[in-house]
């Protein structure tokens, strides 16, 4: 793996790439050894962050490469990539569309096993009501990301 650590509004984020595509996306700094200079997928990661944090971006066009997680983690990431920029769905929405209604905690817990925050979006995945719960980068996070995303998609559409 490569990687490198890129500033960005809601503090560092560490990311990491393979030979098929970025693999790791967390939050905070990663110290895994020596980061690199020049890599071509690292820089176009890091492009995309930057124009999604200055409201420019609203769909990633990166290559991704999932490593690990259950079928039903995996089910519900390929889901978290469905639901639209500057929209939320619940836990138990997620649930009900990767076939398993009754599992609103265990798409909790997929959430939190994401390897690719931000860009495979569990932070649009709300509680019931649209309750602000849980996120591996906290909930002042979550809400600064919702509230980017809410306000792009409303002043895209007042365009």
């Amino acid at each position: 793996m490569r990687w490198s650590v890129i500033d960005s509004p809601i503090g560092d984020l560490s990311l990491a790439v393979d030979d098929e595509g970025l693999c790791r996306l967390h939050f905070g700094a990663v110290d895994v050894g020596p980061q690199v200079e020049r890599d071509d997928l690292l820089l176009s990661a890091q492009e995309q962050l930057k124009a999604y944090f200055a409201g420019e971006l609203t769909e990633f066009d990166l290559p991704l490469s999932v490593r690990g997680g259950s079928e039903f983690e995996r089910a519900v990431w390929a889901q978290l990539r469905r639901i639209p920029y500057g929209e939320m769905q619940t836990y138990g929405e997620v649930a009900k569309a990767v076939g398993d209604p009754g599992a609103a905690r265990a798409v909790g817990v997929a959430c939190n096993h994401n390897p690719i925050a931000v860009i495979v979006p569990c932070h649009r995945v709300v509680g019931a009501g649209g309750k602000m719960v849980g996120f591996g980068g906290g909930i002042p996070t979550k809400r600064h990301l919702l509230e980017l995303e809410a306000r792009i998609t409303l002043e895209t559409a007042w365009l």
